[in-house]
Order: C-alpha cells, then structure tokens, then sequence
C-alpha cells in the first residue's frame, strides 16, 4: 500500500479545515445616516429636484451682470462681459451647454473663445477647438496654462456640447497651508477629459498657479472675451459628504446555520457577537465622514 508524504497529509489537512470553516460576514462598525432621496430630471440634461438652476432659458436674475448678456429662444449669448453667481458654492457638480459661434472667425485663442470659473478663481477652458489648433493646455476642457484635456471632444461650431464638471474646493489649516487641494472632474459629450486633476493653483494668464487661502465658497463666473459664444440649461447641485457614526470597531458578523444544520451552541446570538451592542455607549465615537473627492 502506498502511503502520502508529509507534503500531501498537509494539503489534505488544509483543505478538510478550509471545508469546515464558516464565512463571517464583515461590518464596518458605523451607522450611516440614509443617503437624502433625489429625484433625476426627465432627462440627463435636465435639473434633478434638489439642483441650483442658474439658467433655464429665460432669465440671468442669478448672475451679477446678467442684464448685459442677450436672451433669445432660451438661450443666453455672452456679451460686454462676464457674468457672476450672485450665490457662492463649494464642492458642486455643476452642468451647463454652450455652443461656439456657427461662423467661423478667428483662429486659435481666438476663436469662440470663454471660460468657466469656479469659486470664480480655477478656470475650465471654453473653446472653439474644432479644427483649431492652439496650445494644448489652452483648448477646450483644459484647466486653463496648467493641464490639457484627456481629449479632444469638440462638436462643430453652432453644436452644442455639454460640460458636466465634478469640483471639489480646496480646504486651508489655520496657519494658510493648503490642507486639501482643488480637485476637477470633467465630462464632455459624455467623454471624460479630466480625471480628478488636482490644481495647482487659481488660474493666472501672468502667473505660475499658487494657493493662496479663500473663502470656503466662491461663484461661478462666465467670461466674455469677445466671442458671441452660447449657453443654456445651467445648474449645480452643492455636494455633502456622507455622514455616519461609529458605534464599534469593525467585526465579523458569525453566519446562521445552513437549513438542515444543527448549531454548535457555541455560538452567540447576532446581538451579542456585535461589538458596541452590550448596552455600553461610553466607546461610541462619531466615525469621520466620507468626503468627496478625496485623493485615494
């Protein structure tokens, strides 16, 4: 009769073991709080229930300066100069269309030509980059003399394209020190030209971007720079950290008995192998809310 080398018996051994253990489901040790209900729009384009609407075709009463821009058919068309948020934001997701002049003049920086700020300080670049050449971190769905889109993603001039813009504000200690930095997020026709771009700085035509420390909320600010360009259906929604709250270390949760099995009568009931169940809320800690956008 052959027998098994020591090598084998512990293979065996390890498998009845591994065939005999109970899988533990995990758990975090934190309550969280139930995420607010929000209600889409009939369409992706349009402003879900709980949006800052900026623009819906018929006015500009939310913007400083918006009796200078022309309004026609429910679209607005940059004119004299820039236009303000009256209300200031931090971390948004902010969605608007614009479209490039249909007649082409110019070249360069100098074709339908705008920008969209946030916090009135970072620039997301608007530009007619359709067969337009011009410096790379200066075209359309740049973060304007600092980085270059992913892609190019233009449609033609008279087109509408459509920016859906993930920001997160940056965050200062005491002292002015950046704590966190600006972070960007951009879609275009639902192509993704920057991915979570950390900012170096506010947008400067002059200067290297640097930090220096703000308010915690800014406007969103529209620039005229001398092209007829076009915008509608603009608005944000303000982003909130998820809250929860610790109420133990993390555990493993032991699994019931299969149906047919006999339990061991070992094991605890659910409630009482859950740590922080006992009754005692003296070790209860408020756990640290998620923030979005946070670099990984």
């Amino acid at each position: 009769m052959k027998t098994l080398s020591f090598p084998g018996l512990v293979a065996i051994a390890l498998f009845v073991n591994a065939s005999q253990s109970v899988a533990q489901e995990w758990k975090s040790g934190v309550e969280w709080q139930e995420p607010p209900l929000v209600t889409p729009g009939a369409t992706d384009n349009a402003p879900p229930s709980d949006a800052v609407v900026l623009f819906d075709g018929r006015n500009l009463d939310a913007w400083e300066n918006g009796d200078k821009w022309l309004i026609e058919n429910g679209v607005a068309t940059a004119n004299q100069s820039a236009i303000t948020t009256r209300q200031r934001f931090g971390d948004i997701q902010l969605h608007l269309e614009w479209s490039a002049p249909t007649e082409i003049r110019g070249e360069g920086q100098g074709r339908g030509n705008s920008g969209c700020y946030l916090m009135g300080l970072y620039e997301v670049q608007i530009l007619d980059s359709f067969r337009n050449q011009t410096y790379f971190d200066g075209q359309a769905g740049s973060i304007y003399k600092q980085t270059p889109p992913l892609a190019n993603a233009m449609r033609k001039p008279g087109e509408w394209n459509t920016y859906q813009i993930i920001f997160n504000a940056p965050q200062f200690r005491g002292n002015g020190d950046v704590n966190r930095p600006a972070y960007v997020t951009l879609i275009q026709n639902g192509i993704l030209l920057l991915n979570n771009f950390e900012l170096h700085g506010p947008t400067s035509y002059t200067e290297a971007p640097h930090y220096k420390p703000h308010a915690e909320t800014g406007p969103i600010s529209l620039q005229f720079h001398g092209d007829a360009v076009r915008f509608r259906n603009i608005w944000l929604r303000e982003l909130k950290p998820a809250v929860g709250r610790r109420v133990s270390p993390p555990f493993n949760l032991p699994m019931p008995p299969k149906p047919g099995e006999s339990g061991t009568g070992s094991q605890k009931p659910a409630d009482e192998a859950q740590p922080g169940k006992s009754g005692n809320t003296n070790s209860q800690t408020d756990a640290k809310p998620t923030t979005a956008g946070s670099k990984n």
